[in-house]
């Protein structure tokens, strides 16, 4: 990067995080926020440490996504999440069985909680509970304290391997390869209109729950969607019966580095490593596909972490030269000892897991059924078509 071009990100970046100071201390002093309301995200964590991030916003009233909303519902709930009125410089209580820690939000109202585990959790419990508290009153018509419940996640002793997923291409059609179709069907569509791959939700349920089903393998959903949309993730996740997980988003503000806050393989590459170091005996799967750098990071982990990685499932999403450059790398991770298998669908990923002793034969059926089922299901792109047919004036 030029030293150029790095002042003048950094003049930005300073610029914007002065505005949002200025914004909030006009706000605070006039009594004009609305609502306040704390975001906490997924965490994980294990025996010592529990990782926890979240935000502090102004509510603007998002409310749960229906079926029959219209596409113009549809774009105002997305421009609320991208136009979110953040709240910097206040500071919030994390509480967990007796350990407490006291962080302040940054300039885009995000925080990160970093607290102490106690000797003995919980046995039995993959999922752990912090209390978050706001302690600045910044709206003095919101009498009642702001308050909000993360949830972290510590996998159990017994988890034979820990599973880090994409999600864009991998786990719901985005066309991230192509801007405009990946637009549309961002802004035109909410939790409930957007279909998952065929068969994933079956797939994932059974890598979880392992080759036994008394095992409880975690999940990790990596991606370079801003967290603005998390909402909608969480939602679509839960709608499809896509196992509770952490999702590890970016953010899309400015740094004296970068446009947002870090580039796509960059930001993947920092949250798999965070993610490994968390979990040292730990082996992982990792799942991805073949539109954006997944085989390149993917195998780049596989150098960093020698003998960490059992396996990589690539969804096969691009043109025949991508995929030539795809095989490639698969050779090269065969050199490393790992099969980096490029896969048509759900069903060739479920099939080779299954032959490695990854999941439970018996539960191939059920993920054949799904796929079956999401199949007769319109494809996204027959869903804009048909919204365009019934409303010539959708964008």
């Amino acid at each position: 990067m030029s030293i150029f071009r790095k002042d003048i990100l950094r003049r930005l970046s300073n610029i914007d995080d002065r505005l949002d100071q200025l914004k909030h201390q006009f706000k605070q002093r006039l009594g004009l926020y609305r609502p306040i309301q704390i975001i906490p995200y997924r965490g994980f964590g294990n025996s010592d440490e529990l990782y926890l991030k979240g935000r502090v916003l102004e509510d603007k009233g998002i409310r749960l996504p229906e079926d029959d909303d219209s596409f113009l519902e549809n774009i105002l709930a997305m421009y609320k999440r991208f136009q979110s009125d953040e709240v910097p410089g206040v500071r919030i209580k994390a509480s967990f069985q007796g350990n407490e820690q006291i962080v302040t939000t940054d300039s885009e109202g995000y925080f990160e909680i970093r607290i102490k585990a106690p000797y003995v959790l919980a046995i039995g419990r993959a999922w752990h509970e912090v209390h978050l508290e706001l302690l600045d009153q910044l709206n003095p018509r919101q009498t009642e304290p702001v308050t909000a419940i993360g949830q972290v996640l510590v996998p159990p002793v017994g988890s034979l391997f820990g599973v880090i997923s994409d999600i864009d291409d991998t786990v719901l059609v985005s066309d991230v390869t192509n801007i405009l179709k990946a637009a549309r069907l961002v802004f035109l569509h909410n939790a409930r209109t957007r279909l998952p791959f065929k068969g994933i939700s079956a797939f994932y349920r059974a890598l979880q729950s392992g080759p036994d089903y008394t095992i409880f393998n975690p999940l990790f959903f990596v991606s370079s969607s801003a967290w603005n949309l998390y909402d909608l993730l969480v939602d679509f996740f839960s709608f499809n019966g896509i196992p509770k997980a952490p999702l590890m988003l970016r953010d899309m503000g400015l740094t004296e580095e970068y446009l947002i806050k870090s580039g796509h393989g960059i930001h993947k590459k920092e949250q798999i490593r965070q993610i490994l170091k968390t979990y040292p005996d730990l082996p992982f799967i990792l799942v991805g596909d073949s539109g954006q750098k997944d085989p390149e990071i993917y195998l780049q982990t596989i150098k960093d972490f020698p003998g960490r990685i059992k396996a990589i499932y690539i969804r096969d999403v691009s043109e025949e030269e991508r995929d030539i450059v795809v095989h490639k790398l698969a050779k090269e991770a065969a050199g490393h000892g790992v099969e980096m298998v490029l896969v048509k669908d759900t069903e060739a990923a479920a099939l080779h897991a299954a032959r490695l002793g990854f999941i439970d034969p018996e539960v191939l059926p059920e993920i054949r059924a799904e796929k079956a089922y999401d199949e007769t299901m319109p494809s996204e792109m027959e869903v804009l078509l048909d919204s365009e047919k019934t409303d010539p004036d959708i964008i």
